[in-house]
């Protein structure tokens, strides 16, 4: 996102500057001086230069002194100004009604897009659904016939079918929409979805993350796991929270158990459990008739020693097809907490 890259960037070349960024330099250097030219601005020129200044990142005060030389020819810096969203916020709620700086705002902190439409289609269909599913059939058919066919068709996909289906029966027989309501969706979705989107911005990056490390193999998952603790522990502490790794297979109940069980390959599921616990190994036995089991524990001692490359990848292999079966609402997996949901 702009505020994370910006964060990172150091401007030491006022060349490498564009306009509305150059301008951002120069008012968060005139500090309180500022107030009168944001006044003057229309309100495109304010979101430009907003926009620019939420991802300035830090300017050198070399680069600072050459811009006010340049526009001005009568100030200096003493130090190095940094941009940022917070400060963004802070400097329009000076001369703003707080409506104003919120939309705003709300504009800089989400998803690209001009209009409230285009943020929709940069937001993931399964997030879109899982929002839309307790809404009105009614608004999610308005919402379905505002945006993009093919992204309001992921949306639908991911819906529950029996409400899609409701949905798409309204859209069939929707009638032109009153300005007034439509305004009164896009100030709902605006509020109540995308202001809670941008907040909850970092726990979805965790949660990418978690994803991403779960498709490593064992070392390279733990080397990236390490090297992330030495950097960066609450990240890291976050990260493995999320994970979904193949000992929690060990919350699945006994019917969760028998219906992963029936989708694994019996050569496979052998290999995956030469590498767990005892107590991962007992749950899954137990889940078996005796005879079966007694096969089972058979094929794997004959296996001999294997390759922990083989025995990753057969368990990560289990653990997304858990996934996958908990997404269709096949299996549930009990948490922490002793209360049952769904994995995904």
């Amino acid at each position: 996102m702009a505020t994370k890259a910006g964060a990172l960037r150091k401007i030491d070349d006022p060349g490498r500057l564009a306009g509305p960024e150059k301008a951002a330099v120069l008012l968060l250097a005139l500090g309180d001086e500022q107030r009168r030219l944001w006044e003057m601005m229309d309100d495109e020129e304010i979101r430009v230069v907003s926009q620019a200044m939420v991802g300035l990142g830090n300017v050198t005060a070399s680069v600072v002194e050459k811009l006010i030389l340049e526009f001005v020819g009568s100030m200096s810096s003493t130090g190095s100004i940094t941009g940022s969203v917070e400060q963004a916020q802070r400097i329009l709620s000076s001369f703003l009604p707080e409506e104003k700086v919120e939309t705003i705002m709300e504009e800089l902190r989400g998803p690209a897009g001009r209009t409230m439409w285009d943020k929709l289609a940069n937001v993931n269909e399964v997030v879109l659904a899982n929002y839309f599913k307790n809404e009105y059939p009614q608004t999610v058919a308005v919402v379905m016939s505002k945006i993009k066919s093919e992204h309001a068709a992921r949306v639908l996909a991911a819906l529950p079918e029996d409400f899609a289906l409701e949905v798409v029966m309204r859209m069939l027989r929707m009638e032109p929409v009153q300005r007034e309501i439509l305004e009164k969706i896009e100030d709902t979705l605006r509020t109540e979805f995308m202001s809670n989107l941008a907040r909850t911005s970092k726990q979805d990056s965790h949660e990418l993350m978690a994803d991403i490390f779960n498709n490593f193999d064992r070392q390279t998952e733990n080397r990236f796991l390490a090297t992330l603790e030495e950097r960066n522990r609450d990240s890291a502490e976050k990260i493995r929270s999320l994970m979904f790794v193949f000992e929690d297979l060990g919350k699945l109940d006994p019917q969760g158990v028998q219906t992963l069980m029936r989708s694994v390959p019996k050569d496979q599921l052998g290999l995956a459990l030469k590498g767990a616990s005892d107590t991962l190994r007992d749950l899954f036995f137990s889940n078996m008739s005796e005879r079966a089991a007694k096969i089972l524990r058979e094929d794997m001692a004959t296996m001999g020693p294997v390759r922990l490359k083989d025995v990753d990848q057969a368990q990560q292999a289990m653990v997304n097809l858990a996934k996958d079966l908990a997404a269709k609402g096949e299996i549930l997996i009990a948490d922490g907490g002793g209360e049952d949901e769904l994995i995904y």
